[in-house]
C-alpha cells in the first residue's frame, strides 16, 4: 500500500522547477512575465525545457567566429599568393567553402555549435529538440542572405526581438532555433540529513519538484540551493545551508533512500 504523502512512482522524465511548484502554494509572488525557456514533448512524453539564447549572445559569437574565418582566410591568402593565378582560384575555393561551409559543417559535426557558440556556451537545435540536420543547417545558414538586409542584420535583428524565442528568419524557416547549452560543471553534493518524511503532505507536482531539485543539485551552486530550499521552506521548516540538507533528505524520503 503506498505511504500518504509518497508517489507510487517517481516519474523521472519530467523535471518541474521547485519556485514554479512551491509558489503556487506558500507565496502570492507572480511569476516573471519574461520566460524564453521553450517547453517541448518528444513523441516518448519526455518533457524538454528549452532556454533560448537572445540577439546579444549570438551576435558575440558570430563575431567569434568572423574572427575565426578571416584569420583563416588571411593566412590561405598569404600562402598562396604566393602561386600566382593557381593560388588565386585556390583561394576563392577556399573562401566559399570557409564563408559558406564553416558553419554548416561545425553545426551538423559537432553537436550544433560553431567553435563562437562554443565559446559561448550557445548550440543550435531543431525546434523540436532534436539535433540539427544537414537541410536544416543549410536552410538557416544561407538566409543569412536575408537576414543581413538592408545591412548590419537588421531583418534579423527584428525578426529576433519579435520572435518569443529570439529566431532570426533563418530559423523560423529551418525549424531551428539557439538555445544555451552550458558546459556540465561538477559541484559537490550537499549533505543530507538521511531520510525524512516532510512536515505537510505533498501535491504529486511538489514531489516531483522536490525529486528534480535532487536530480539537479550536483549542478547547483550552494547559493542557488539555498534560494530553492527557501521556497520549500514551509515544507521542510528551515531555509538556508539547514533547508538545503531537509529538503535532500526529504527526496530521499520520496524515493525510498535511507
Amino acid at each position: 500500500m503506498p505511504m500518504p504523502g509518497r508517489p507510487d512512482h517517481c516519474p523521472m522524465t519530467s523535471r518541474p522547477s521547485v519556485p514554479g511548484q512551491f509558489a503556487q502554494r506558500h507565496s502570492a509572488q507572480k511569476p516573471s512575465a519574461l520566460d524564453t525557456v521553450r517547453d517541448v514533448y518528444t513523441p516518448e512524453g519526455v518533457a524538454l525545457r528549452l532556454p533560448a539564447a537572445g540577439p546579444v549572445p549570438r551576435a558575440i559569437a558570430w563575431l567569434i567566429d568572423t574572427a575565426v574565418r578571416w584569420g583563416v582566410l588571411l593566412v590561405a591568402g598569404t600562402v598562396l599568393g604566393l602561386l600566382g593565378k593557381a593560388g588565386t582560384g585556390l583561394y576563392m575555393v577556399i573562401f566559399f567553402v570557409v564563408f559558406w561551409g564553416y558553419p554548416i559543417l561545425c553545426e551538423t559535426l559537432f553537436d550544433g555549435q560553431t567553435p563562437g557558440k562554443r565559446a559561448l556556451e550557445l548550440r543550435v537545435i531543431a525546434d523540436d529538440g532534436a539535433p540539427v540536420g544537414w537541410m536544416a543547417s543549410i536552410a538557416r545558414n544561407l538566409l543569412r542572405t536575408v537576414d543581413f538586409l538592408p545591412f548590419g542584420y537588421g531583418v534579423g535583428l527584428v525578426a529576433s526581438f519579435s520572435d518569443p524565442w529570439g529566431r532570426r528568419l533563418g530559423d523560423m524557416v529551418a525549424k531551428t532555433m539557439v538555445i544555451h547549452a552550458p558546459r556540465t560543471r561538477q559541484i559537490a553534493r550537499p549533505a543530507t540529513e538521511g531520510a525524512h518524511a516532510p512536515l505537510h503532505p505533498l501535491l504529486p507536482p511538489e514531489q516531483m519538484a522536490v525529486i528534480a531539485f535532487s536530480e539537479r543539485t550536483a549542478q547547483l551552486t550552494q547559493e542557488r540551493r539555498e534560494e530553492l530550499a527557501g521556497i520549500a521552506a514551509p515544507v521542510v521548516g528551515a531555509d538556508g545551508a539547514l533547508g538545503v540538507m531537509r529538503l535532500q533528505a526529504v527526496a530521499n524520503w520520496l524515493l525510498g533512500r535511507q
